[in-house]
């Protein structure tokens, strides 16, 4: 039996900790909408396509020559990889409640305090996955990303189709119940999509607060009359279905931001979006797993595809872990024609 803090807290047993526990968690909604994918090094390119469009293969002759096609209307887009980092001591009231039950030789006491351990360190690790999502989910709202809240600020501009953003003001807007059109709105949005790049969105993404717009609006109450249904989430999903084909994710999963529950969907944005995954969050190789792997002293695991957790032994006084959790990642956007969003609700 381990019998010391630098043999029962190491990487490896934190990353079985977070798979056993972590995973049980409700998934992200990015997650699915941008998988995540491995590669080496700290670059990330991709190819951004023109509208998606298909172009006609060229007729040729038999004894003519290969045409060779050129990647037409693709634009390569290259940047580098933020790099995200935070460590963690072991409390000291922890320290020395592990050392008094290692005494004991009790193991159920052993394990009920490793786990209470544990369960501090693996929040570096819901930290990363937090910062995935909030960079997936500005570039739904936005077409950009902006990460502020580290050592250096970032901004990535994904450069979005103008066309494929709009705002709506005065009686146009949602909130104004007794002229607002979020049907006819959604349809329109959908047309220039399917106009542009040949696909038809058919899922959105929104806050419930911008959901219940549309079934407060006099157009969709007056579509209600006609039938003995109930102006409900349920049948106002429904009644979207039958009437533009799309299926909307209601997204109020919220994170601390300086001890502030923030949603990662803002109210008031609502965002169309293709059938298919719209690129993906690549993570690169972080410092710890290039260079610690085979360090005496040091422990690195992998999880969630691409963060490294890392446990270094401190043998100052008093004897104490370091856990170090860091990612290289940031997302692709490759389907970004296919996407719109709307500002639904302003201040004029």
């Amino acid at each position: 039996m381990a019998n010391n803090i630098f043999d029962l807290i190491t990487a490896k047993e934190i990353a079985t900790y977070w798979d056993e526990t972590g995973s049980n968690k409700s998934p992200y909604l990015g997650e699915s909408l941008f998988p995540p994918k491995k590669q080496i090094g700290i670059d990330l390119s991709w190819f951004r396509g023109t509208k998606g469009l298909p172009v006609m293969l060229k007729t040729s002759s038999f004894d003519a020559k290969v045409p060779f096609r050129d990647r037409i209307g693709v634009k390569k887009i290259e940047t580098e990889l933020p790099f995200f980092r935070e460590g963690m001591y072991i409390k000291e009231k922890d320290r020395q409640e592990l050392q008094r039950v290692l005494a004991t030789g009790n193991q159920a006491l052993i394990d009920i305090t490793l786990g209470n351990i544990f369960k501090d360190e693996v929040e570096l690790i819901a930290g990363a996955k937090v910062a995935r999502e909030r960079m997936i989910m500005q570039l739904l709202q936005t077409f950009k990303i902006s990460i502020t809240d580290g050592h250096t600020p970032l901004d990535y501009d994904y450069k979005g189709d103008s066309d494929h953003d709009d705002t709506l003001t005065s009686t146009k807007r949602w909130s104004q119940t007794a002229t607002a059109d979020p049907v006819g709105d959604i349809r329109g949005w959908q047309d220039t999509i399917e106009d542009d790049t040949g696909v038809r969105p058919t899922r959105a993404i929104c806050s419930r607060k911008t959901f219940n717009y549309i079934g407060k609006t006099a157009s969709v109450i007056a579509a209600f009359n006609t039938t003995d249904r109930l102006v409900n989430e349920k049948n106002v999903r429904a009644y979207l279905y039958e009437e533009l084909g799309i299926t909307i994710a209601i997204y109020n999963k919220k994170y601390s931001l300086s001890g502030t529950a923030t949603q990662y969907f803002a109210d008031d944005i609502f965002t169309l979006l293709p059938p298919t995954t719209l690129g993906n969050v690549y993570f690169g190789t972080t410092p710890e797993e290039a260079d610690l792997q085979s360090t005496p002293g040091a422990s690195v695991s992998i999880v969630d595809t691409g963060v490294a957790v890392t446990t270094l032994r401190k043998a100052d006084i008093p004897v104490n872990v370091e856990t170090v959790v860091s990612q290289l990642c940031l997302p692709s956007f490759e389907l970004i024609d296919q996407v719109f969003i709307a500002t639904v609700h302003g201040n004029s």
